[in-house]
């Protein structure tokens, strides 16, 4: 099977959730799903060995508005968070894009699925703010036990901790 061959079955796998698909290099293919069809899309490919979850990656795109002196500023709580599951089968890559709401970053959790993803959803978790329903743990993983609650390090709003 050559790689355009092998993008396409994995596309035809999860068809029936995907909203829209784009290939932004030879090797890839991204497929838009709705949240709510998460576990079905990742079974399909694992379930037929299409390949692995090689990585979950988080992406932060908050609203913007000009403020009075022209100047573009974040708008607090409002924007969208996506998460992408990349899976790898040789040389292709096919990505599973969802997007969440900032007022309800909630998605299912894919560890009874496939358990490599904990530590890819404990990242997102504690540097996104997303939420996995039915994590098998939401230990931190890589910010101190002492990081205060609600603050997000990979989200484009944040500048820092004030110095106490």
């Amino acid at each position: 099977m050559d790689l355009e061959q092998k993008l396409q079955a994995g596309a035809d796998l999860v068809k029936e959730w995907t909203i829209s698909s784009n290939k932004p290099e030879i090797n890839r293919i991204d497929l838009v799903i709705a949240p709510e069809h998460l576990k079905e899309s990742v079974s399909a490919l694992l379930d037929n060995q299409w390949g692995y979850l090689s990585a979950i990656t988080g992406l932060d795109h908050p609203e913007y508005a000009v403020d009075e002196t022209g100047v573009k500023q974040i708008v607090a709580d409002k924007g969208n968070l996506e998460l992408l599951y990349h899976f790898s089968g040789g040389a292709a890559v096919l990505t599973l894009r969802i997007t969440l709401p900032y007022e309800h970053a909630v998605v299912d959790s894919i560890c009874e699925i496939d358990l490599a993803a904990q530590l890819y959803e404990r990242e997102a978790a504690e540097l996104f703010g997303i939420e996995f329903t039915g994590a098998p743990s939401t230990d931190h993983l890589v910010l101190p036990d002492e990081w205060p609650v609600g603050v997000y390090p990979l989200r484009k709003s944040f500048t820092g901790l004030k110095k106490s």
